[in-house]
């Protein structure tokens, strides 16, 4: 029994060690606040401009950004590039055997990316990216190594470098930004932020409304309790 305790649990924590930092690379907290609609709106529009070329968002229709304060109209404006239509789904025009040619691994679809990998890891990955020739894109990254994709905000955030220290007998790694984008260091820590809040709420676009309903159903819950108990003690006054 006590083996099969330990199978179990091991078990379950598998899924989490794959997609975990490596040891010894601490994860930033993701400032994510999905109810500020503006931090959304900023978010969705990176994402269009930045990520839908190459990755998807297919279980998420343009006209649900109704949720975040943009109507038919705005959302179009905003997010559609190639004339799709507001009922349409979030897709990218990207032929999937040339993605596997050009990047050697097919884009992954980023509708629940948020769910699976986690918005500290996000938030911390698009900004440990840095220059290393030995890749084929010319870019890696410092919380997942050699990663297929490019550093494609490099001329938001400029180009950083790996510094590798000795600390108590350990290497130690830290990155050192070389050349400047056009963001301040502060600007793109918010960008990217913004692009993760808009992550995680594609993933549950419904997690606000689902949050509130469960309020009311406890206060419904708690209250037919309460009157329960009431009607309890009226019916068993007489006998005790």
């Amino acid at each position: 029994m006590k083996k099969l305790r330990t199978f179990l649990f091991v078990l379950c924590m598998a899924p989490l060690s794959v997609f975990s930092a490596p040891p010894g690379m601490p994860l930033d907290k993701a400032p994510v606040d999905t109810t500020n609609n503006a931090s959304l709106q900023r978010g969705a529009e990176s994402f269009a401009n930045y990520c839908l070329t190459c990755h998807a968002a297919s279980y998420m229709r343009y006209n649900r950004h109704r949720d975040i304060g943009l109507n038919e109209a705005e959302a179009l404006d905003l997010l559609v590039k190639t004339g799709q239509k507001a009922g349409d789904l979030m897709l990218t025009a990207m032929d999937e055997k040339e993605a596997e040619e050009w990047f050697g691994v097919l884009p992954p679809d980023l509708s629940v990316i948020a769910r699976s990998r986690g918005a500290d890891w996000l938030y911390t990955y698009l900004r440990a990216f840095y220059r290393d020739d030995t890749t084929v894109p010319g870019w890696n990254n410092l919380v997942f190594d050699r990663a297929a994709m490019p550093h494609v905000f490099y001329e938001l955030q400029g180009e950083q470098k790996l510094v590798v220290e000795t600390v108590g007998g350990e290497e130690v790694e830290s990155l050192e930004l070389v050349k400047p984008g056009t963001m301040t260091v502060s600007e793109y820590d918010q960008y990217v932020a913004d692009l993760v809040n808009y992550l995680v709420y594609i993933g549950e676009p419904a997690a606000n409304d689902r949050k509130r309903i469960g309020i009311y159903v406890l206060l419904f819950l708690f209250g037919f309790l309460a009157l329960s108990i009431a009607l309890k003690r009226e019916y068993w006054r007489d006998i005790h």
